[in-house]
């Protein structure tokens, strides 16, 4: 005999959050609200890859200014230590030292200080290529759940940090590759190179770590160009929204419809309150006669053309009618007239030119019966 076990599940627990999947294209509002609060696409390494590139680049092209000014400046200063024992008597005092060091500090900061700049500036518009500029201080403030443990654990544990640990792989090994390969290439010339003379010596070994630094910041650019990548598709595949965000955002920027619909029915009948309320003005209910009905008034001190007091179809024009009969207003039925005056003209406005003969035939036919003419 054959039993069967029933298992009740949810299959929410398989959705991914709240409303399921996230399936749809991010929305401009939720691209905008996430670069406010300073979540953008952003590889760390562009900056300091590009940074790095642009300073050995700096250097192959100034380290000769730069060497010659070092040189100059330690000269100075054997000279100006000479100077100062001879005068002092083999000692110096602790204030001219000081005098001394503050003038030396000051004068390697002047010389470095154009790759500082240089670092700084290509800094900043390597992260403006990312991010563009629209600052915001959000992320400076402090986030407390930021120091939850399970928080914490959760982001050792995902894709970013695995790409974060391939990255610092590749680049460590990268680094070893070209140091043993430059070391390889250059090891005769190190073993040689007490046999130049110091100028020439800072010149060798500078344009070795030079060249180092070139072909590894290089690497890294490649890194950094596909790690940016990567953090552009995990971005947008982060702000991807469910169906169910995506109503909601709706809801919050358009507003609820079944609100709408409230707000949108309560204008309705307030107007026509007020449209009741003048309709006892009228000289005239123009009528389909069962569909259509249309309040005609006419008044030449206030405007040159008879006016659309009121209109309504169905119910709504059975209730005129009704109110009609109650205020003694004549009701004429003329079919083609009342559908295009129902159509073509909102009530508060003039009967359009193209209607005065037929409207006026009605007034004057009106004003008759009633002798007023």
């Amino acid at each position: 005999m054959e039993k069967y076990i029933r298992i009740q599940y949810n299959l929410q627990f398989f959705a991914e959050g709240p409303g399921g999947e996230k399936t749809e294209e991010p929305t401009a509002k939720k691209l905008d609200d996430a670069r406010k609060e300073g979540q953008v696409a952003k590889s760390k390494d562009v900056a300091s890859a590009v940074t790095l590139f642009s300073l050995f680049v700096f250097l192959k092209i100034w380290t000769g200014v730069m060497a010659g000014q070092f040189i100059e400046l330690f000269g100075g200063i054997y000279n100006r230590f000479d100077e100062l024992t001879t005068i002092y008597g083999g000692q110096i005092s602790l204030s001219n030292f000081t005098i001394l060091l503050t003038n030396c500090l000051l004068r390697i900061i002047i010389i470095i200080l154009p790759a500082l700049l240089l670092s700084f500036v290509v800094a900043f518009v390597s992260d403006l290529f990312q991010v563009k500029w629209k600052p915001t201080t959000k992320p400076l403030k402090p986030k407390f759940n930021k120091l939850n443990p399970v928080t914490g654990v959760k982001k050792l544990f995902n894709i970013q940090s695995l790409v974060e640990l391939l990255k610092s792989i590749l680049k460590i090994a990268l680094i070893i590759i070209i140091l043993y390969n430059e070391i390889d290439n250059a090891i005769t010339l190190l073993f040689t190179i007490y046999d130049h003379t110091l100028v020439d010596s800072i010149i060798l070994t500078g344009n070795l770590l030079i060249s180092v630094g070139l072909k590894i910041s290089a690497f890294f650019l490649v890194v950094a160009a596909a790690d940016f990548g990567f953090q552009k598709w995990k971005f947008h595949n982060d702000m991807k929204m469910t169906k169910q965000e995506v109503k909601e955002e709706y809801k919050m920027m358009e507003g609820d419809p079944q609100i709408k619909g409230k707000i949108k029915r309560r204008m309705q009948e307030a107007s026509q309150r007020r449209m009741m309320q003048n309709l006892p003005k009228a000289d005239v209910v123009i009528t389909n006669p069962t569909h259509y009905a249309v309040a005609i008034v006419y008044d030449k001190d206030i405007a040159d053309a008879p006016i659309v007091l009121a209109k309504g179809a169905d119910y709504l024009a059975a209730k005129i009618k009704e109110q009609a009969r109650e205020n003694n207003i004549e009701i004429v039925e003329n079919k083609p007239l009342a559908r295009s005056l129902y159509a073509n003209v909102e009530v508060g406005q003039a009967v359009p030119p193209e209607l005065y003969v037929a409207v006026a035939e009605v007034l004057a036919a009106v004003y008759r019966a009633e002798g007023r003419v």
